[in-house]
């Protein structure tokens, strides 16, 4: 099943719970505020998808982090950054459970869900 990973009051998340309902996309949302992450599966996103490309580095909670911290981030310290704050993944992250996307652009999704009638 396809999951979207991200907070219910972020607007791009909104946006692309939008377009998978407008085109009937079965979907199920998970808040990382509220449910929390996975480390094996945040490594294995890191993994395929780099932890530059997660980490949001205009995000409020970006910007609040000490500055050696993000003057010297490396995979595991984004990594345990992360878990201790979801709010600094890049949102929403989508899982087809074949393909992760970051963000939301509207063709990515109509590309990734090709397979769909959309």
């Amino acid at each position: 099943m396809t999951t979207l990973y991200g907070i219910k009051n972020c607007d791009t998340v909104k946006k692309a719970r939008q377009w998978l309902e407008a085109k009937n996309i079965d979907y199920q949302f998970h808040d990382v505020r509220i449910d929390g992450l996975d480390q094996t599966q945040l490594k294995a996103w890191v993994k395929e998808l780099g932890w530059e490309t997660l980490v949001n580095k205009r995000s409020t909670t970006w910007k609040q982090l000490d500055s050696d911290l993000r003057d010297n981030m490396d995979e595991a310290s984004a990594i345990s950054s992360m878990l201790a704050q979801p709010t600094l993944i890049k949102r929403p992250v989508l899982d087809t459970g074949k393909e992760r996307a970051v963000g939301f652009k509207e063709e990515a999704y109509r590309a990734l869900f090709k397979h769909h009638t959309l």
